[in-house]
């Protein structure tokens, strides 16, 4: 797959990746390394938690969503380099579910600091098996312009 500069990029333009399915284990090790609360890590203390049951850490769907951004055909110039943005959980990711990611590029412009990048904002949305979003990610990236 070829990379795509700055120039390649158009409001509207839509990426999507290939699914992935996510396993309890998977979630327990995640939060045993990076996430250590009991709704993370035990099935038992999950049911009597606010997500009554066991999911995944918000941060585990942010790196997955991450990996499954990186594995599809959006790919930008330099790398998916972001200048930071807004980050929502809104559903929780359970054992069994199957994730996706959509990407939808929202703005272009070019940088007034950096005349060799131009900004690409995007609008991240991971979904799982029933087309719930259960995230949503909106960076300004840092994108190469198409060499000279």
């Amino acid at each position: 797959m070829s990379v795509r500069y700055f120039e390649d990029f158009a409001v509207g333009q839509k990426f999507s990746s290939e699914p992935r399915r996510v396993d309890a284990a998977e979630i327990k090790a995640f939060a045993a390394q990076f996430d250590p609360q009991p709704f993370h890590l035990d099935e038992d203390a999950a049911r009597k938690s606010l997500f009554d049951g066991l999911a995944a850490s918000g941060w585990h769907t942010a790196a997955m969503s991450m990996r499954l951004c990186v594995e599809s055909a959006f790919r930008p110039a330099g790398g998916i380099i972001g200048s930071g943005g807004e980050l929502t959980w809104s559903k929780p990711v359970r054992p069994g579910d199957t994730l996706r990611v959509e990407i939808e590029v929202v703005e272009t412009r070019e940088s007034r600091s950096r005349p060799r990048q131009g900004l690409v904002k995007v609008r991240i949305a991971t979904l799982n098996q029933h087309g719930e979003t259960v995230q949503t990610f909106s960076p300004t990236l840092l994108v190469d312009r198409r060499p000279a």
